[in-house]
């Protein structure tokens, strides 16, 4: 297993892998067949992710197949460029291998170099494995968003958790 940094070539691959876990999870934003997206148009999103020093994905490989990623997405204006929010994916053959565990290791040294002190992410209350993975993490809940989603005609609450990185670079 190999965890890295995407790259322009890994489009076609990383839509596969995004559609994928659109098919076989319901705890991704996008329903199956919902995400409309090119091969040129996500080659393009990865190329305008990575000209951002504070936004990142890192993949998960395995045997040349993308598995996982993790997707950490700053922002632009200068009060939150201190901060990502984080996106987590991984194929449901690969769940409990520690994927998530290493990719979130890379994104803490990424996040050190870079300057980021918060991250963010939002998981549904019902997903327990997710849940159990962030709070291993150091992430905390902050908040609940009652009803934020509706998944399979039912309202699905979320919490809003984060983690506070001690390292602060250019006064960030």
């Amino acid at each position: 297993m190999k965890i890295r940094a995407i790259t322009g070539n890994d489009s076609r691959n990383y839509l596969d892998l995004c559609k994928k876990l659109d098919r076989e999870t319901k705890f991704m934003l996008y329903e199956p067949d919902e995400r409309t997206l090119t091969v040129d148009e996500q080659e393009n999103r990865i190329q305008s992710l990575l000209a951002n020093e504070n936004s990142m994905i890192f993949v998960a490989e395995d045997n040349g197949e993308l598995v996982g990623y993790l997707g950490a997405y700053g922002g632009n204006v200068q009060r939150i460029k201190h901060r990502v929010h984080i996106v987590v994916g991984i194929v449901q053959a690969y769940v409990g291998r520690g994927i998530g565990t290493e990719l979130f290791h890379e994104l803490e040294k990424w996040s050190i170099q870079v300057g980021i002190h918060r991250m963010e992410l939002t998981v549904m209350a019902h997903n327990e494995i997710g849940l159990a993975l962030y709070k291993k993490m150091g992430f905390s809940i902050e908040g609940i968003a009652r009803d934020s989603m509706i998944v399979d005609g039912k309202y699905v609450d979320e919490y809003y958790m984060a983690k506070i990185l001690p390292i602060v670079r250019n006064g960030r």
